[in-house]
């Protein structure tokens, strides 16, 4: 099958026919990567008990902080390569890939040896509680080894999706997720290894999926076609890379660094039940992302063929569009979740406090999630127009200044868990008026600029 019939035409067309054609392989895989991911939370609660839940729960935050800027250059890498197949530069997709899978395995190689070395110290600093702290740290550890795969992976998913190919990434994620489940049961199921194991079948099937992944680009008949010798850094390239990249992984940063003071809050009680229910409750309420980010993603993925295309006009088509089916689904998803809250919080825990706990955060995190769907369309779509640096700001101003302003001066007055999550919605709302602002501006100078 040629390369073409895989991929979605993004600037010629009905956009909301191909808007639905690119997210729907995207929700797909979303789907079931959360659906993975609840199976190794529900292997780990059922199998190893509450205390190896707490103690995945609590890197959670801690993970995401670490890896956040070596994603943010996978998102510039996606923006610029779809940008050229936009404008059909040829020799500057191949430089593009070439140097972006480059990019991916030097960032892989340094964050693992972050990652391991680093675990414990900071796992100590955010108040992780001492029955859990050894277990949190060696799943860590063994964690961070497989981010060596798990960005070549993101990088190269990233590619496929810049020229609109949104299925075989869908097709890898399920061959390595469904890998990775098997393997979760037979070590810790069987073999008793806790969460040992599930870190080392994680390692297994990151490595499975980047092999997949690079194995399809270098079977690609087009200009995002990979060769092994040709690998290296083009440093004008990867400058480029970087200017969109960087941005959007320092915001990505600091606003985990945010969500490390909130779990270091919950951590604060001093309960393994309230860290564990907030784990099983944010691993129920990731199942809303599932059309929200296959929405935002298309948004920016769009925007930016588009804006290479020379069809500047569709950026605002594009960003109403994904707007409307970004809140749908993820107000509509919420709904559900938040409804079937207690059963579905029931296959990670039957403890009675631990499913009281999550039942509070699908309150007051999962109900309004739409409104962070706001935000990150307005993001998205200024990515796309090549403006990185201003939605950063905006995100770092709205997100984590009114978080870290809330836990501090709020919270300690108010010390109960409601009070914790009510920081989620009320810097969403903030940030989605700012973002809306800055939104209008650069739509404003990138038709000055071009029309």
């Amino acid at each position: 099958m040629p390369n073409e019939k895989k991929t979605v035409d993004m600037v010629n067309g009905p956009l909301l026919k191909n808007i639905w054609l690119f997210a729907v392989p995207l929700m797909l895989t979303n789907f079931l990567q959360m659906l993975f991911n609840a199976a190794d939370t529900v292997v780990v609660g059922r199998f190893a008990g509450q205390q190896a839940l707490a103690a995945v729960g609590a890197t959670g935050s801690l993970c995401f902080f670490l890896v956040a800027i070596f994603n943010g250059l996978s998102m510039g890498s996606n923006v610029l390569i779809a940008r050229y197949l936009g404008a059909g530069e040829e020799k500057h997709v191949r430089t593009a890939v070439h140097t972006a899978i480059t990019m991916s395995a030097i960032s892989g190689l340094f964050l693992a040896l972050l990652g391991f070395f680093l675990s414990r110290p900071l796992l100590a600093m955010m108040s992780t509680p001492e029955d859990i702290i050894d277990m949190s740290a060696l799943y860590m550890k063994i964690y961070f080894v497989g981010t060596f795969f798990g960005l070549i992976y993101n990088f190269g998913a990233s590619i496929l999706r810049a020229k609109g190919d949104t299925k075989r990434p869908l097709y890898f994620l399920f061959i390595s997720g469904l890998t990775n489940v098997v393997l979760n049961v037979v070590f810790v199921v069987f073999l008793h290894l806790s969460v040992a194991g599930v870190a080392i079948a994680t390692v297994i099937s990151q490595a499975l999926a980047a092999t997949l992944v690079c194995t399809a680009l270098m079977r690609q008949t087009d200009a995002t076609q990979l060769h092994i010798r040709q690998l290296g850094i083009d440093f004008s390239m990867a400058w480029n890379i970087v200017k969109i990249g960087v941005p959007a992984g320092l915001q990505g940063i600091v606003f985990s660094l945010s969500n490390v003071v909130i779990q270091s809050s919950i951590n604060s009680f001093g309960s393994s039940a309230i860290v564990a229910g907030n784990s099983a409750a944010a691993n129920v309420e990731c199942f809303v992302y599932i059309g929200l980010d296959a929405f935002i993603q298309a948004c920016m993925t769009f925007t930016s063929q588009n804006i290479g295309a020379g069809r500047y006009e569709r950026a605002k088509e594009i960003v109403k569009l994904t707007m409307v089916l970004t809140v749908a689904s993820a107000l509509g998803v919420a709904l559900l979740v938040w409804g079937f809250g207690n059963t579905l919080l029931r296959f990670y825990t039957t403890d009675a406090e631990v499913i009281a706990v999550g039942m509070i955060r699908l309150t007051w995190v999962c109900l309004p999630l739409f409104l962070n769907g706001v935000l990150d369309v307005f993001v998205c779509s200024m990515r796309g127009m090549g403006f990185s640096l201003l939605p950063t700001i905006a995100q770092i101003v709205g997100i984590c200044g009114t978080r870290l302003l809330w836990i501090f001066t709020v919270f300690p007055m108010f010390r109960t868990l409601t009070v914790i999550y009510l920081c989620y919605p009320i810097s969403w709302t903030v940030t989605s008026i700012i973002q809306g602002i800055f939104w209008r501006k650069c739509h404003k100078d990138m038709l000055a600029k071009h029309m």
